[in-house]
């Protein structure tokens, strides 16, 4: 079975997003199509529109979604081009943002995404066809925009010393694989510290800058759940601490309702709630399938649900 058929929390996101006969979804990272087929399969009147940026992904998903011919729409494209996708005059019922990285993406060599495929090329780009690439940030940002990106997007604490060492080798020569770049970062890290897994973070930081996760992520989510009916779901599941900051960050904001002080004989501020949060605390992977897929340890899933239309 490919890894794209090991989609993360497959019943809680089903159980969370409640598919209703006719309703209308919106899977914004498609991936090989493991929980758009779910969505399609659960209810044999719901559709769905999926979109990914990936090439790969889309092809996969293609195929795995033949049986729902007809009741779907996939797009290659970002999930924050929603707007562009969605017609006007469509709400939805529920969404699902699996934000992570997808094994695929982690296994295929050629695309440079892990720290333990040494000879792999520092690319790390989700879709193929953007122009940036993680060789381009290692060899061509200054040391100052190296640092500000290991230390906002990989939370790094030797984000200065990694950044320098960066900039000493590739006056040398170009850093172009991942190796290259996984030994620069344990070399200049004090000894007690280095580990198997001690570049992690700066791949992490060089990943996201390269594909703009975190850009508009926050405008994107609140897009979103504005195209909620009344009683539709929202989903999304992260696998690091910036992206689920964000999205706590939203739902609790959307989730408010007046925020006059309470000194006030009248609200004035005229804010209503939008959300009802499900999810107090965000829902991991069972143990089970932590040990089948140790990528899930990292995983966690928020759901809301529109109570406004």
């Amino acid at each position: 079975m490919s890894a794209y058929h090991h989609p993360i929390m497959l019943d809680e996101v089903i159980e969370g997003l409640n598919v209703k006969p006719n309703g209308l979804y919106f899977d914004g990272t498609c991936g090989g199509a493991g929980h758009s087929s779910a969505i399609l399969g659960k209810e044999p009147t719901a559709r769905l529109v999926a979109t990914d940026k990936d090439g790969d992904a889309v092809e996969e998903a293609t195929k795995r979604l033949e049986p729902f011919a007809g009741r779907y729409r996939l797009v290659r494209t970002d999930f924050k081009n929603f707007g562009e996708v969605l017609l006007p005059d469509e709400r939805l019922d529920g969404f699902l943002l699996d934000l992570g990285v997808s094994s695929h993406q982690i296994d295929d060599e050629s695309r440079g995404f892990a720290y333990r495929l040494a000879d792999a090329p520092l690319d790390m780009r989700m879709d193929k066809r953007s122009a940036l690439t993680a060789a381009d940030v290692v060899n061509g940002y200054p040391l100052e925009e190296l640092k500000r990106i290991l230390r906002e997007y990989g939370e790094e604490p030797f984000a200065g010393t990694i950044s320098k060492s960066i900039v000493r080798e590739r006056e040398k020569k170009q850093i172009r694989t991942c190796g290259e770049l996984k030994e620069l970062v344990e070399n200049s890290l004090p000894p007690k510290f280095r580990s198997a897994a001690c570049a992690r973070q700066t791949f992490q930081a060089i990943r996201i800058e390269v594909n703009g996760e975190l850009n508009g992520l926050e405008s994107c989510l609140r897009g979103l759940i504005k195209r909620l009916k009344k009683g539709g779901r929202a989903c999304v599941i992260s696998f690091h601490s910036l992206e689920d900051r964000v999205v706590k960050s939203v739902f609790r904001d959307l989730s408010t309702a007046c925020t006059c002080p309470k000194s006030f004989p009248v609200c004035v501020c005229g804010r209503v709630k939008e959300l009802e949060i499900l999810t107090r605390k965000p829902l991991t992977a069972s143990e089970e399938e932590q040990k089948n897929n140790p990528r899930a340890k990292s995983a966690k899933l928020r759901i809301a649900e529109k109570i406004t239309e």
